[in-house]
C-alpha cells in the first residue's frame, strides 16, 4: 500500500520567505527615507542658497475682532507668511497702546495668537488698529461699529438657539405642510415638483459656492482655500454616494424616504451656513443686518420643505418622519448661529460650506436619476415642458426669495 507524505517546509524556505518580505519592506521605505533626507537638506540650506540677505516675508492674517467687555479689544491672528513674525507694537486710533499676546509675541508659520488690547473703545464709533512687527511692517484692522460681542452665557446660547430654530426648523416644517396637496398630483404634476426640487437645489449649490469662495478669501493664504473647496466637494459627493448605496440596501431602492433624508441632510448643511452668517452679523455688532437676515432666510427656507417632501409623495411615511426631517434640515442653523456668534473660524466655515455643496450636488444627482427613470417608464424624454417648467420655477423661486436677503 503506497503512502503519501505532505512536504514539510524547510527552514531554508522559511528564511528565504522572510528575507524576501524584508527586502520588499526595505524597498518600499527606502524612497521615503531618502525623500525625508532631501527635504531636511533643503530646509537646512534654504534651498541651497545659504543665508539670505533679503528681509523676511511677513504676512499676518486677522481672523476675528471681538469686544468681549468694555475697555477690551481682542484680535485673533494667524501668521500667514513663510517667515516668523514678532509683533512689537500696537496702535489704536493713531496712538501706541499697551497689549498682551497669548501664547507669545513671536509667531512661526501658521501659528495663531490672541492679541488683547486694554483700550476704552466707544460704543457705536469706529476704531482703527495697527499691529507693527519688529521689522516695521504694519498690519491694519478696523472696527466699523464698536458694540460689545455676545457673551458665552446661558441666556445668549438660548437666544441664538431660538434664532436658529426660527430660521431653520420652522420654515422647513411649514413647507412640509404642502405634502397632502402634493399627494393628489398626477404623474406630470409629480414630474414638475421633482424638477422644481432640482431647481431649488441647483440654486442652493450656486449660492453656497459663491459664499464659500467669499469666505475662503478671508482664510490664511497658506491653506489655499480656493483649491480646498472643490477637493472637499468631490470627496463629499463620493462619500455620500457610497452612503446612499448602503441606505438603499437597507431601506430599499424604491423608497423615497432615504432620498428625502439625503435632501434634508444637504439642506441642513446649507442652513448651517445661513446660521453662521446671522451669528457673525450679531458678533460684529451689526444687529440690523442680523434681523434682516433672519427675516429673509425664514421666507427663503419655506421652499426647502417642498423639496424634502417631493420624494415622499409616492410613499405613506410614518408621522415621525415629518418631525425628523425638519429637525435634520433646520437644526444645523442653530449650530451655525452659535459658531458664528462665539467661535467663528473662516477656515472651518469654508470646510463646512464645501461639505454642504458636495451633499447638495449628490442629492441633485439622485433626484435627477429618479426623474429620468420615471420619464423612461412613461416613454417620454427626460426634458419635457413639465420637467423644464419645474426646474425653471425652482430657480426662479429661490432667486426671488434670495433677493429678500441680499436686497
Amino acid at each position: 500500500m503506497a503512502t503519501t507524505t505532505s512536504p514539510v517546509p524547510s527552514a531554508k524556505s522559511d528564511q528565504g520567505g522572510g528575507r524576501s518580505s524584508l527586502r520588499s519592506i526595505t524597498l518600499l521605505i527606502l524612497p521615503l527615507v531618502l525623500l525625508a533626507g532631501v527635504l531636511a537638506l533643503i530646509v537646512a540650506t534654504d534651498g541651497g542658497l545659504g543665508d539670505r540677505d533679503t528681509p523676511p516675508i511677513e504676512t499676518l492674517n486677522i481672523q476675528r475682532i471681538t469686544l468681549p467687555e468694555p475697555g477690551l479689544i481682542e484680535l485673533e491672528v494667524v501668521n500667514d507668511g513663510p517667515d516668523p513674525i514678532t509683533i512689537a507694537q500696537v496702535m489704536v486710533d493713531d496712538a501706541f497702546w499697551q497689549f498682551t499676546i497669548e501664547p507669545g509675541n513671536t509667531l512661526d508659520r501658521l501659528d495663531s495668537a490672541t492679541v488683547a488690547i486694554p483700550y476704552p473703545w466707544v460704543k457705536d464709533e469706529a476704531h482703527a488698529i495697527n499691529m507693527i512687527s519688529e521689522t516695521g511692517v504694519a498690519f491694519p484692522a478696523e472696527i466699523a461699529v464698536a458694540l460689545q460681542s455676545p457673551q458665552t452665557d446661558t441666556e445668549s446660547f438660548t437666544r441664538f438657539a431660538l434664532i436658529g430654530f426660527y430660521v431653520g426648523v420652522v420654515p422647513v416644517a411649514l413647507g412640509l405642510l404642502w405634502y397632502p396637496s402634493m399627494h393628489r398630483l398626477g404623474r406630470k404634476g409629480m414630474s414638475f415638483v421633482l424638477a422644481l426640487t432640482v431647481g431649488l437645489l441647483v440654486f442652493l449649490t450656486i449660492d453656497m459656492w459663491e459664499e464659500a469662495q467669499e469666505v475662503g478669501l478671508t482664510v490664511a493664504g497658506a491653506f489655499d482655500a480656493p483649491v480646498l473647496i472643490p477637493a472637499i466637494v468631490l470627496l463629499t459627493v463620493a462619500f455620500l454616494t457610497l452612503f446612499g448605496h448602503l441606505l438603499r440596501q437597507r431601506i430599499g431602492s424604491a423608497s423615497g424616504v432615504s432620498l428625502s433624508y439625503q435632501i434634508a441632510t444637504g439642506i441642513g448643511l446649507h442652513n448651517m451656513g445661513e446660521g453662521l452668517a446671522i451669528g457673525t452679523a450679531f458678533a460684529l455688532g451689526e444687529a440690523a443686518l442680523g434681523v434682516f437676515l433672519i427675516i429673509g432666510f425664514t421666507l427663503h427656507n419655506v421652499t426647502e420643505g417642498v423639496g424634502i417632501a417631493a420624494p415622499l409623495v409616492r410613499n405613506r411615511p410614518r408621522l415621525y418622519h415629518f418631525v425628523a426631517l425638519p429637525a435634520i434640515a433646520g437644526a444645523p442653523a442653530i449650530l451655525g448661529t452659535w459658531i458664528g456668534a462665539f467661535v467663528y473660524s473662516p477656515l472651518w466655515t469654508t470646510v463646512f460650506l464645501a461639505i454642504g455643496i458636495g451633499a447638495i450636488v449628490q442629492v441633485v444627482i439622485e433626484v435627477s436619476k429618479l426623474i429620468l427613470r420615471d420619464q423612461q417608464k412613461a416613454d417620454e424624454p427626460a426634458i419635457t415642458w413639465s420637467t423644464f417648467g419645474g426646474f425653471a420655477a425652482g430657480l426662479a423661486i429661490m432667486y426671488a426669495t434670495a433677493l429678500l436677503v441680499s436686497a
